[in-house]
Order: structure tokens, then sequence, then C-alpha cells
């Protein structure tokens, strides 16, 4: 019987992870654009401001990149991590877990639950491998 379409809720535990084909976290996508974004910026600021209020130190150049990339590091560091902290607010509240009928919150806890999607004619069966694999509760839910 081949299910593709399963959600597993669990407390924690490694080997469960290696069933579930997660796709990698869109957080690091707005880590590189922050961080990008405060090199970005701190470049502009600081050349911008030389430029604007030129002032003359011992002959070198106004637009000097060097000395400018201690603040382009600085706002790389402030905007990524600034950016990484939103997302996960926002992926943290925008994907709950708790939106499945079949959710428990004892799943976050000390019990799992594995949601199994399958047609009707498969609902007999599937309940019978869940409990000859020793759950201790299968639940049909209608979604």
């Amino acid at each position: 019987m081949c299910i593709p379409d399963k959600n597993i809720y669990k407390p924690y535990l490694a080997t469960i992870e290696e069933i579930i084909d997660e796709k990698p976290s869109r957080v690091r996508l707005f880590t590189l654009i922050g961080g990008l974004t405060g090199v970005v910026a701190g470049y502009a600021m600081t050349i911008w401001m030389a430029n604007d209020w030129p002032i003359m130190v011992g002959g070198k150049p106004f637009s000097s990149i060097p000395p400018y990339t201690i603040i382009g590091f600085e706002l790389n560091i402030l905007l990524g991590a600034l950016f990484t902290v939103l997302s996960l607010i926002f992926f943290g509240m925008w994907r709950s877990r708790k939106g499945h009928d079949a959710y428990q919150p004892g799943f976050s806890g000390d019990l799992f639950g594995c949601v199994v999607s399958c047609h009707a004619d498969q609902i007999a069966r599937a309940q019978e491998l869940l409990k000859q694999s020793g759950s201790t509760e299968v639940r049909v839910v209608e979604s």
C-alpha cells in the first residue's frame, strides 16, 4: 500500500525524519535577502554621506571602500538577524500545525500522531495496518 500524502506529528524522534521528505526551510532565503540588503545599505549609506558632506582627510578620496566595509558588515549581521527573526515569526504563525482536524495538543508533548490520507475503500485496511503496528488509537477524520 503506497501512501504518498502523510503528516507525522511528534515531540521529536530523529528516525522519523528519514521517512518525511521535507523541503528546505524558506527562512534561509530571507536571511540571505536581509544580509545582502544590509551590505548594500551599509555601503550606499556611507558612500552617499561621504560624497554629500565631503571632508578631506589627508588627501584620501571621499568614497574609499575599505573603511566602509565595517559598516557594511555590521548592517549585514543586523538586517540578516532581523529578517531571520521576522520570517520565523511569520512562518510560525502562517503555517501552524494546529490547522489540521486530526491534530491533538498531546502531539506536542508525549504523543505521536500519523495522518494518513487514503480513499474511502482503503480506510479499513489502513486502520488494520495501524492497529497491527501498535497504535493505541485510530480515528477517521473527514477532511
